[in-house]
């Protein structure tokens, strides 16, 4: 049986529903999913990274020994061989992390929601970098603060600005590593001082880390957790160093912040699956990583690499850009007339997209700027695409 001429409900959203905005980067990517375009605008990791045998053993290995056990519910807080691991991992001589302090997400985005759920309530103040994380800025609004832009410069956000604008701050979030979207990053004696200026304020200071492993030339530098584990929240995510379609990441924090971040996950999905995470750790427990993580570096270096060099060869004079030591992405600042939304229109009949840079402001935004992203492209295909941008950038300076 069926209602004949239903009446369409005339749906009544919530005022936090009426205030979700669709991604640009996730709208952009529709149009790049087309054969022909040449995109910079991904975030996405090189699947030439992937280790598609390794994580098949692994699923092999655990299905056969231990499939009952993963394809189980899982306790909230995760699989312990891996928390155990993570923590292992994070640890110094100065800093022992403790497996009671890590908590497993389905992602790192979801531990951005929930944090944004139990430090945030509506109007709270919100420091964040200018530009910021466009993923952090979303799930962040969901839950109505006040965001407060810390001013930065080409090493990031500057710690001596923070106390000028903290006054009851709920948060500071920062990515110091090759961040996204600026590839830029923060110098260990700036780490040290935005430490120091949190923890004398009592400001919880996030760290969000996804790139830390990706530098071209150095080891990675300290982390800001092991500086003050006591007031810095951890951020970890296997989507850069093994595969983001696992959607797997991790928190560290104070075990009063993760017991509240542990409660707020049972109300949002019980558990993360266990099935990757004993899958994950069966792929990593032996040192993998060790051997895996440098050939991405390599790889993403000589992406770089072939990007600088071409905007070096075509970019007119009055565009600037960074110069990343690791990460995936380069920043461009051009001439304060081009606004790079009405660029894009036009690169996108050239076959060639990015993201436009005012969508990772959180106020102010600046849209002479643009972010490119170069681990999944072609060198050739480089090359192409940023002489394709060049002229068109050229055309507006005439």
């Amino acid at each position: 049986m069926k209602i004949e001429n239903p009446k369409p409900i005339d749906w009544q959203f919530s005022t936090r529903a009426e205030q979700l905005q669709s991604s640009v980067i996730r709208e952009i990517l529709k149009v790049t999913m087309r054969p022909e375009i040449i995109s910079f605008a991904g975030g996405l990791p090189s699947p030439a990274t992937f280790p598609v045998e390794r994580m098949k053993a692994a699923f092999d290995t655990v299905l056969s020994n231990q499939g009952k056990v993963a394809l189980q519910y899982g306790p909230t807080d995760g699989y312990g061989p891996l928390r155990e691991w993570i923590a292992q991992s994070l640890s110094t001589a100065e800093c022992k992390i403790s497996m009671e302090q890590v908590l497993m997400v389905s992602g790192s985005q979801q531990a951005l929601d929930l944090i944004g759920k139990v430090l945030i309530d509506d109007h709270s103040k919100v420091l964040v970098e200018t530009p910021s994380y466009l993923g952090a800025l979303q799930a962040f609004s969901l839950y109505q603060p006040e965001f407060v832009s810390v001013p930065t410069d080409d090493n990031g956000l500057l710690p001596h600005e923070v106390a000028k604008i903290a006054d009851g701050a709920r948060l500071l979030y920062a990515l110091p590593n090759f961040q996204n979207p600026t590839g830029r990053t923060m110098p260990v004696e700036r780490r040290l001082q935005l430490v120091e200026v949190c923890e004398k304020l009592g400001l919880p200071l996030i760290e969000d880390d996804p790139y830390g492993a990706l530098s071209y030339r150095n080891e990675p530098l300290p982390k800001m957790l092991t500086m003050n584990p006591d007031g810095v929240i951890y951020m970890g995510s296997f989507s850069k160093v093994l595969t983001p379609g696992i959607r797997l990441g991790y928190v560290v924090a104070p075990i009063p912040l993760i017991r509240k971040l542990e409660q707020a996950k049972q109300a949002a999905d019980l558990h993360t699956s266990q099935l990757t995470q004993m899958v994950v750790y069966e792929t990593i427990k032996d040192g993998f990583l060790a051997e895996h993580i440098p050939s991405i570096r390599t790889l993403y270096a000589n992406q770089c690499q072939v990007m600088l060099d071409a905007l070096d060869e075509f970019f007119p004079a009055g565009v600037t850009w960074n110069r990343p030591e690791g990460g995936m992405f380069i920043w461009l600042t051009l001439p304060k007339h081009i606004d790079c939304m009405h660029l894009l229109e036009e690169a996108i009949e050239q076959h060639v997209a990015f993201v436009p840079g005012a969508s990772f402001y959180a106020n102010a935004p600046e849209k002479n700027t643009l972010r490119l992203s170069f681990v999944t492209v072609p060198p050739e295909k480089i090359r192409e695409g940023v002489a394709k941008l060049a002229k068109l950038i050229a055309a507006k300076l005439k």
